[in-house]
């Protein structure tokens, strides 16, 4: 029998498994291992081995596929609190929509999900913040915060470090006054 055939078709293996390593994007790295399985999956029934080929599709593409997209869906969101009276009604500042879309396009390109979390007050905003429900918040600056800002519009505080160098290194300082709580400053990678 001649298996010149498989030969392309196994050439796909490891360049599908280079891309798939070397992929920046979560969402293309689950196409490409999609691709990567059935792949593998179609050399096994070609070979003769229909029970691994069946096991490799159902188990290793498609199972593995459903979970790995649950995770990243879920592990790629930040969660913004605000105050619900900042954010609702008649009385809401136009400026809350430009930091908004701001904020959606500083963070689009590293594939994080911008939720914005409500809250009834001040104090309970903080606390979550402290409880780790919530990533950062953000507060008109005529809310209660001992922070001296210039022209900025919004204060806002984040537990995470590289939140917080993120929105440094694009340079939101013009609407936006920015803080991290000592007690998430000294902590390195650890959030």
């Amino acid at each position: 029998m001649n298996d010149a055939y498989l030969y392309p078709i196994v050439g796909l293996l490891p360049l599908t498994a280079l891309m798939l390593v070397r992929s920046q994007n979560p969402y293309h790295a689950l196409i490409l291992r999609g691709i990567l399985g059935s792949v593998a999956a179609l050399v096994y029934a070609a070979l003769g081995a229909a029970d691994v080929a069946l096991t490799e599709a159902l188990v290793g593409t498609m199972l593995a596929i459903t979970l790995y997209a649950v995770a990243v869906r879920s592990s790629l969101v930040l969660r913004l609190g605000v105050q619900a009276s900042a954010v609702k009604g008649e009385s809401c500042d136009p400026q809350w929509g430009k930091l908004w879309t701001q904020l959606n396009n500083l963070f689009t390109p590293y594939h994080l999900r911008l939720e914005l979390v409500t809250y009834s007050g001040s104090e309970e905003l903080h606390q979550a913040l402290l409880n780790k429900e919530i990533h950062a918040i953000a507060e008109t600056v005529n809310s209660p915060v001992d922070i001296e800002t210039e022209d900025a519009p919004f204060v806002m505080t984040t537990r995470t470090r590289r939140l917080y160098e993120l929105m440094q290194k694009e340079q939101l300082t013009s609407q936006i006054h920015l803080v991290i709580p000592e007690e998430y400053g000294n902590q390195g990678g650890k959030h």
